[in-house]
């Protein structure tokens, strides 16, 4: 049996940080918390992404709770993705109670309750401040992607978006690519012929219905004005903490759609905008995406290209983002080889396909002489969790079953009124709480539609009062029979006048 004391020297000098770090907790052998044998993240690595797993009920989210209190207290922002809605709790102070004092007391790590600063964001009609952006934002590349459109598909909404842009009609919200669909394929088709090429209409045909399918789980609420600012996420209370902002999605689990278009939108969105970092000391914000499955079990190929192209790419601009769910496996093996921190909860070995899965779980983690990975991936309690992370160098620590430190706010979700009160105090809400509806695609194209059928109309109606009055004119002959009758009448009448005044001379 491995000794104590050369498996707290192992993790000990495996965890060890120069730089700012943060401690998830007590290392354990043997089923047994090590005292002083600590499980650490250096700051500076903490931009290399992560992965949080585990069965349900083994303790993913309070992991999720103590990484997010811990950034908060270091001056680092958090975004969170809650689909289940039991992460609020952060925003109000936790209660010790006897086992936390107990786990505590056996990692020798001192326990003290706090509250954090929280915005309470939503992509619906949810009480917090509205998330929205605009289809111009997304660009044709991106909104094609998400549609899950082919090439053929994908050169007629770059026509669109050329076209708008040519002609300054702002792509706002859904109402205004769909208004843009009928116009080329209808009034404007000769001119985006003459000027674009020509356009199949079955192609526009499975466009529309694609963003009516969108539409439907919700992207009507999500697309439009006012957009939200990246600036906003990076904000601090004036005690200096970093602001934890939760996206509440409980109503919208049932929505992949929205769910994954809002989060590759918002991801594109912050390495756009954000300014390149190289490596820092610390990241300037980590991302939480619970329930990552529900993005990979709808994602197209095109679609997963995109977001492990962003993974590679946006660690460079300081951004952290870890996954959440309940199996390694549900994330793509090219995302996964993107990840530097692995937090594994225990798996359930119900089935043939669980044990399998459990074996190439543990094969993703470095080999341990203290463990038989794959046996203790099914004996770790509530609260433990296998942790390997990259140390300041970029190399990998040592695999460490850990006792994980319990978080300092509330473990359980927020009232009904405690969720107004903090929305009533937020400048968020307040700032994106006006929906904006100015002139865009659809209104411009509207009045011009309204102004080719009003000059039809007038066009008509002179046509038809010129047939009209030219109706209502003699023909040349009936004309010229009129004069002929005019001429024999005037003659005759002449002829007797002249017969009575000889008469008359007569006599």
């Amino acid at each position: 049996m491995a000794s104590t004391s050369d498996f707290s020297k192992h993790i000990n000098e495996g965890y060890a940080s120069k730089g700012e770090s943060i401690t998830l907790g007590g290392a354990i052998l043997n089923g047994e918390a090590v005292a002083d044998t600590f499980v650490k993240v250096p700051l500076k690595t903490l931009n290399r992404h992560g992965l949080i797993s585990g069965a349900t009920g083994t303790g993913k989210t309070k992991t999720i709770q103590v990484l997010s209190e811990q950034l908060s207290l270091l001056g680092i922002p958090v975004l969170m993705m809650d689909i289940k809605g039991d992460f609020s709790g952060i925003a109000k102070e936790g209660e010790e109670k006897p086992f936390i004092t107990e786990r505590h007391a056996k990692i020798n790590i001192p326990y003290t309750t706090s509250s954090f600063p929280v915005e309470l964001m939503s992509l619906s009609q949810q009480n917090g401040v509205r998330l929205r952006a605009t289809v111009s934002e997304f660009g044709p590349v991106l909104f094609s992607r998400i549609l899950d459109l082919n090439d053929t598909q994908t050169g007629v909404v770059a026509v669109i978006f050329k076209y708008c842009d040519d002609k300054q009609m702002p792509l706002l919200d859904l109402k205004d690519i769909k208004k843009v669909l009928n116009y080329i394929t209808e009034e404007g088709k000769e001119e985006i012929e003459e000027n674009y090429g020509k356009i199949s209409t079955s192609t526009t045909g499975i466009i529309l219905r694609k963003i009516i399918e969108l539409e439907q789980q919700g992207g009507d609420l999500f697309f439009g004005e006012k957009s939200f600012e990246i600036d906003d996420l990076m904000r601090f209370d004036e005690n200096g903490k970093g602001y934890v902002n939760i996206i509440r999605l409980t109503d919208i689990q049932d929505k992949p759609k929205l769910f994954s278009t809002f989060m590759l939108s918002l991801l594109a969105e912050i390495y756009q905008q954000m300014p390149e970092k190289g490596d820092v000391e610390q990241p300037e914000l980590v991302i939480f995406i619970d329930e990552a499955h529900l993005i990979f079990n709808e994602a197209s190929k095109a679609l997963l290209d995109q977001i492990e192209t962003i993974i590679k790419l946006i660690r460079s601009k300081g951004i952290g983002v870890y996954f959440v769910t309940q199996n390694p496996m549900d994330v793509p093996a090219s995302v996964l080889a993107q990840l530097g921190l692995k937090i594994q909860h225990a798996l359930r070995a119900f089935t043939a396909n669980d044990r399998q899965a459990i074996r190439q779980t543990a094969d993703n983690y470095p080999t341990s002489i203290y463990y038989k990975t794959d046996e203790v991936l099914t004996s770790l309690g509530i609260g433990e969790a296998f942790v390997t992370a990259l140390n300041e160098k970029g190399i990998p620590t040592p695999l460490a079953a850990t006792m994980m430190r319990a978080p300092m706010s509330r473990m359980d979700v927020l009232t009904d009124t405690e969720i107004s009160e903090i929305n009533a105090k937020s400048k968020l809400v307040r700032k994106y709480s006006e929906e904006i509806d100015r002139e865009s695609a659809y209104e411009i194209l509207a009045k011009k539609i309204d102004a080719a059928n009003q000059q039809a109309e007038v066009q008509a109606e002179e046509e038809n009062k010129t047939a009209e009055r030219k109706s209502n004119e003699p023909s040349t002959a009936a004309v010229i029979g009129k004069s002929v009758i005019k001429v024999v009448t005037s003659a005759t009448f002449i002829r007797g006048v002249f017969g009575v005044l000889s008469k008359m001379f007569k006599r």
